[in-house]
């Protein structure tokens, strides 16, 4: 689509009742002056061991407020309270379940039923869908009124986050959900994760399926219910991924031709000229050509693993390169320290210094680095084995450690305090992602998440 008419928004914007702000995390790699590519593997162990420890703190804030329970996403810092985004459980289960341990395949299949529990809880709607955010223990909101309920309310119902208006559901929420359950049924073979997952995917169908004409599945819903017209790259190598696992795990021919579907959208948003995929459509005809994203060019590889459209990771790895140092204009990295990786979009390198992000933020760091979309290429590039690729892979996953070591340290998780040199940031420092929202250096299950699959090589994408 042409720029006049503004960018598709990323699964990550709000979809709700129309607050206008953003909210997810995502990660970057920085490799201060000491960036060991050939770290031992004894450090290595310890770091993951540092992020799942995080992870876990995430999961146990609330332990007076009952054993159906998910991860709140940020740590209280943030001021999103006790969020818990559908799309950072459901990466924190495929976390757990690439560690192989015993106490993580407890912890994932513990997520899975929550999902499941606000599944078949919604306080509205028994079709399927979850929305995109819950609340998971109780706060006060900014203006006063008090919210005393974990993630199962009074009633039974899941606690839906209508304070900040998480209340629709995008498709790229709902199939990262899904490829969380069809991971605990293949690892688990429990039946009710497998039935969950295919509610998901026929939601998807019904709601997200679109005959325009550039096809593929649309956006999603807002908290209204009402269909949203964008149509997105990444929602559907999202969707690549579910249906692919469920027709493997179900034998329906019918998950194949929808695999298909996705794809065939995936692969018209090709730019063959520079080596990239667009992020979508707003109207289902014409193509969207700015700004480009990071994670259409990582995760396209990892659900395709397509030779013919391997050179969007070097794409990635090359404009969207950067290097966030102390003494840049608006960077919040101490000093003494810098990071390197990738940021989110095209647009980020090209955000006013001079602007906020949003109302009552901090100005963009044009160099700030997004640590979720350094972990997906460290991990995309291992996944494509190039000669070189490993190389840079560990280079990224070191600065990732780095910034884990070193970044966003003394918060809190429900109050309580989370334990030191746990947990990744979203980023080095506040970023405008281009898409009407930025991240921030707190501390995230979701960018943690991500770190801990590309350590253990695990793609989500295509089991």
């Amino acid at each position: 689509m042409n720029g006049s008419q503004g960018p598709a928004p990323s699964r990550r914007a709000i979809i709700g009742t129309g607050l206008a702000v953003g909210a997810g995390a995502l990660t970057g790699a920085g490799a201060g002056t000491a960036v060991a590519a050939d770290r031992p593997a004894t450090a290595v162990a310890s770091a993951a061991g540092r992020a799942y420890a995080f992870l876990a703190a995430a999961t146990d804030a609330y332990p007076d407020h009952g054993p159906v329970r998910l991860a709140q996403s940020y740590t209280d810092q943030a001021g999103l309270f006790s969020t818990a985004f559908t799309y950072d459980n459901a990466l924190v289960v495929l976390a757990h379940l690439a560690s192989r341990t015993a106490d993580a395949r407890s912890r994932a299949t513990a997520l899975g039923d929550a999902l499941l529990y606000a599944q078949a809880h919604d306080p509205t709607y028994d079709d399927g869908r979850l929305r995109q955010a819950y609340n998971v223990g109780p706060y006060t909101f900014y203006d006063g009124s008090p919210q005393p309920d974990g993630f199962v309310r009074a009633d039974g119902t899941a606690n839906v986050g209508t304070q900040f208006g998480f209340t629709g559901t995008a498709v790229g929420d709902m199939a990262w959900a899904g490829i969380a359950l069809a991971a605990l049924a293949r690892r688990t073979g429990e039946r009710r994760f497998l039935t969950g997952a295919v509610r998901i995917g026929e939601w998807i169908e019904r709601v997200g399926r679109t005959d325009e004409p550039l096809g593929g599945y649309k956006f999603g819903v807002n908290g209204a219910d009402e269909k949203l017209p964008f149509t997105s790259t990444e929602h559907n190598t999202d969707l690549i991924g579910l249906f692919g696992q469920l027709a493997r795990l179900t034998g329906d021919r019918v998950w194949r031709e929808r695999r298909a579907r996705a794809a065939a959208f995936v692969t018209r948003m090709w730019e063959p000229s520079g080596g990239f995929f667009y992020t979508g459509t707003n109207d289902g005809v014409t193509v969207n050509r700015s700004p480009v994203p990071e994670d259409t060019q990582t995760w396209t590889h990892l659900a395709l693993g397509s030779p013919a459209f391997a050179r969007s990771l070097d794409w990635a790895a090359s404009e969207l390169a950067v290097r966030d140092t102390a003494g840049r204009r608006n960077s919040t990295v101490p000093a003494g320290q810098s990071y390197e990786g990738v940021t989110f979009s095209s647009a980020s390198l090209l955000a006013n210094e001079d602007v906020p992000i949003a109302e009552g933020q901090p100005r963009p760091d044009r160099n700030g680095v997004w640590f979720e979309g350094t972990s997906h290429l460290a991990l995309a590039l291992r996944d494509r084995c190039a000669p070189g690729d490993e190389t840079r892979a560990r280079r990224l996953i070191a600065s990732v450690e780095r910034a884990q070591d070193l970044l966003g340290g003394g918060r809190t998780i429900g109050g309580g305090a989370v334990p030191e040199r746990s947990g990744v940031v979203s980023a080095s420092s506040p970023l405008d992602t281009g898409f009407g929202f930025g991240y921030y250096p707190y501390r995230h299950t979701g960018a943690t998440a991500w770190y801990l699959l590309a350590t253990a090589r695990a793609n989500p994408l295509r089991a």
